[in-house]
């Protein structure tokens, strides 16, 4: 008996009576450190606009929705999709729109690009996810680009020159978002809804088919999943959320331009997603603030951007290639 402890399968945690419980005490401590992340990340939110410049930090909530949204299709489905930018920038181009000239409701505005999103979410994905791998996001870069040259050619989205001007309005016909604290906390609000949907889609009984279905769809559908409506479903919910974001960027930036659907941004919210963690729920968020910090402070300075993420993309996939919070997650579980 007292060599029992010795053996290598209670000491590595694998085949034993002990190691269930030891699993599960350490799942428990991971979810309360993340429900403390979280609590502490909520609060600097909502702090942040007195000591940082408000329309900064609602684009880098803008992005990191964004990359949520992205990452809850690849790193939860594992489908890459090098199409997100036509939702994204899809419904920057209705919220705009609808707030300019039909005069909507901010909210409405929203509301309507998201559902706008939505509705182009299930047309590509009822096309593409019959495909799987590298055809699969070669169909959705080939339907991205061509929803881009119909927002090129449309007359509403004024071609070239985007819909420039667009004004915030009043939230609910009192709330002036021309005010920064109040747009800052209207998109703060969008952005914590977004973000806990996405982590309830991820832990509800429908999350862990979908990685079920990453892990081996083939064994998914011998247990007699319909494994291709829960592909579309994730699809339309991501292309949803995603144009959740694409809303949000319009209303706050004033403008919705032919770079918010180009292919360049589906890559660089790949590139958010790989840097922070695929797979992880603050993953995508912690990436988007990096590139949208950089952006941001080397945007006057003349120094090469892009460089510098390309410098920092390869070092990750080198040295970190679960990401940043991929990495920091596998070395608390050690």
């Amino acid at each position: 008996m007292s060599s029992l402890p010795d053996t290598p399968a209670i000491r590595d945690g694998e085949g034993s009576l002990e190691a269930s419980p030891r699993r599960r005490a350490g799942q428990r401590s991971l979810s309360t450190a993340g429900l403390v992340i979280a609590a502490v990340a909520l609060v600097g939110l909502l702090l942040a606009p007195f000591f940082v410049y408000p329309v900064f930090l609602m684009t880098v909530m803008c992005f990191a929705l964004f990359a949520t949204a992205f990452n809850l299709l690849l790193g939860y489905v594992g489908l890459l999709s090098f199409g997100h930018a036509a939702f994204f920038g899809g419904a920057a181009y209705f919220t705009a729109h609808a707030v300019k000239v039909w005069h909507l409701d901010p909210l409405l505005a929203v509301i309507f690009g998201m559902a706008g999103a939505g509705l182009m979410g299930l047309v590509v994905g009822f096309i593409a996810i019959r495909r799987q791998g590298i055809y699969f996001a070669m169909v959705t870069l080939a339907l991205s680009q061509m929803v881009y040259f119909i927002f090129l050619q449309a007359p509403f989205t004024h071609g070239e020159d985007g819909i420039q001007g667009v004004p915030r309005g009043d939230l609910l016909g009192f709330i002036d978002l021309n005010q920064p604290l109040n747009i800052y906390y209207f998109v703060l609000a969008v952005f914590v809804f977004g973000f806990f949907a996405v982590w309830r889609m991820v832990n509800s009984p429908f999350g862990h088919v979908l990685k079920a279905i990453r892990e081996n769809e083939n064994r998914a559908i011998s247990l007699g999943y319909r494994v291709e409506r829960y592909k579309l479903g994730a699809f339309v919910m991501s292309a949803a959320i995603a144009g959740l974001a694409g809303s949000l960027k319009a209303i706050v930036l004033q403008i919705a331009t032919l770079t918010d659907v180009a292919w360049q941004m589906s890559g660089e919210v790949v590139l958010m997603t790989l840097l922070g963690g695929m797979g992880t729920i603050f993953g995508p968020s912690v990436g988007a603030a990096l590139v949208v910090t950089m952006q941001n402070y080397f945007a006057t300075s003349g120094f090469p951007v892009t460089v510098v993420i390309g410098v920092i993309f390869v070092l990750c996939v080198l040295l970190f290639r679960r990401g940043i919070v991929g990495e920091a997650i596998r070395l608390m579980r050690r």
